[in-house]
């Protein structure tokens, strides 16, 4: 493929914005939009020049995120320690206490309730917590050497999302729909399937801010019509033309604006919710999978949580197939009040509530994508955005977890991840990170390696500088690569 001019390198990356935005200008308003990202990026940010000078293929054409939030606990999923309870109850003390960790040194450690064993022909160490996913456990690169940067959800949130602790940034999807389109040009590229919950740092978690609104992420509801809108109530020949006159009088607006762009995403929203009429009913409709699948994924389960959840994540295999780029799954809170994975107290009885709902649901996605050969190309994410302390105040039946960013796990698969693996090592107790530390920037650096784009040339210019997703930061972790 022959590489489009002035995409190639950061240093042109004003004239490419001036190609695309004279592109536009000289263009029918609102034609094709959600697929020039794909026509401009494609051979210049997804296999251009990388940091070494040279190509690189995409491994993975999809991203499924599964998103944990609240902060699961690391040393009770995938991160064992022992230690915790031979020193059950004894003072953390000084030197274990962090800036980023809601610690003092009278607090107590704090032993795992679940057990850890060693799974699969890897031997990769999953607790009894996931009894599902430990059956997946090849598939899985864990991540046990996460550092974050302040222990509060909306920030983490807004970073794992954005890599920016204060939002006004894209998302992960929309970067990506930005970078790569969609392979469908009926469904957009990036959609969230969300389960009746808006995770701290709110809806911005899943915006596009500054590059154009079509990418920002369609909401998919468990419960209920899946998008509101989507059954006309117009014949097709009557909203064409309601949808000829809206683009005609928007195509003037435009014109008469200094920058376009926003008009034009409008438009391209239109047009794509137009087009998603015909599609999103038959994607969304689970009742046509086969009954084993269904019961593979918990759609049968008496509890509501886990058939919300499980409803979802098979949409998100059928999307997958349907070519959408980019998907979210957001939890459930069981509560209505917290985050879902936020126990600072009951957090026996309440992460086996949140491992009821998710555990069996993310395994059969693996395992389903794996059989339909789909898995090396999707790429699935299961994080949230931190751990929990390793310690409590004190130890009780009812005792839970804190906030923890100084050390936490999360995990991918498929998409040319090594399998069965474990990268990076905290400390005895988990509290702090002591091998091959990375932070959400190298994460994100990765996931754009494996989806063939350099981290360092998708950049967009907005405020007088060029913007990216890993803003100055980001490293690709080579070693968990396949």
């Amino acid at each position: 493929m022959k590489k489009t001019p002035g995409f190639s390198h950061r240093g042109n990356q004003l004239i490419g914005n001036l190609l695309r935005r004279n592109f536009l200008k000289s263009m029918p308003a609102g034609l094709g939009w959600l697929t020039l990202g794909g026509m401009l990026s494609r051979d210049a940010l997804c296999g251009g020049t990388s940091g070494s000078g040279t190509r690189f293929p995409a491994r993975a054409k999809n991203i499924i995120f599964c998103f944990m939030d609240g902060g699961p606990s690391h040393v009770d999923t995938f991160d064992p320690k022992p230690m915790l309870k031979k020193h059950e109850g004894k003072p953390i003390g000084e030197s274990a206490v962090s800036k980023r960790s809601q610690s003092s040194a009278g607090r107590v450690w704090f032993g795992s309730p679940w057990k850890f064993q060693q799974r699969g022909k890897s031997g990769l160490w999953v607790s009894d917590l996931f009894p599902y996913i430990a059956q997946v456990a090849d598939e899985l690169c864990v991540v046990r050497s996460m550092v974050g940067e302040l222990p509060l959800h909306g920030n983490q949130n807004l970073l794992l999302h954005t890599g920016r602790i204060l939002g006004q940034a894209p998302s992960i999807g929309a970067w990506i729909s930005y970078g790569l389109g969609s392979e469908n040009r009926n469904l957009p590229g990036y959609m969230l399937l969300n389960n009746d919950w808006v995770p701290n740092g709110g809806l911005e978690n899943f915006g596009s801010s500054f590059l154009p609104a079509s990418h920002q992420a369609t909401m998919l509801r468990a419960k209920g019509v899946p998008v509101d809108n989507i059954v006309p109530s117009d014949s097709s020949e009557l909203q064409q033309r309601k949808l000829a006159l809206l683009a005609d009088q928007d195509r003037e607006f435009a014109r008469q604006t200094a920058d376009p762009l926003a008009i034009e995403g409008a438009i391209a929203n239109y047009e794509t919710a137009y087009r998603m009429q015909s599609t999103i009913p038959e994607v969304a409709d689970i009742s046509r999978e086969p009954k084993h699948i269904q019961k593979l994924y918990g759609v049968d389960s008496a509890d509501q949580y886990q058939q919300h959840y499980a409803t979802q994540a098979l949409r998100a295999r059928r999307l997958v197939e349907a070519g959408v780029r980019f998907i979210e799954i957001t939890c459930p809170s069981f509560d209505g009040n917290n985050s879902p994975w936020d126990q600072h107290g009951l957090i026996r009885k309440n992460h086996e509530k949140n491992s009821l709902i998710t555990d069996q649901s993310v395994a059969a996605l693996i395992t389903d994508l794996k059989q339909r050969g789909l898995l090396d190309e999707t790429i699935v994410i299961w994080a949230g955005e931190m751990g929990r302390t390793p310690h409590t105040p004190k130890v009780t039946p009812t005792c839970g977890r804190d906030h923890h960013v100084n050390g936490y796990s999360l995990f991918m698969a498929g998409g040319g991840f090594k399998g069965g693996i474990a990268y990076g090592h905290t400390d005895e107790f988990g509290n702090s990170v002591v091998e091959n530390k990375a932070d959400i920037h190298d994460i994100h650096a990765t996931i754009l390696h494996q989806m063939g784009i350099n981290h360092e040339a998708l950049t967009y210019r907005y405020g007088g500088r060029d913007n990216r997703l890993t803003d100055v930061h980001g490293r690709v972790l080579t070693d968990i690569l396949a």
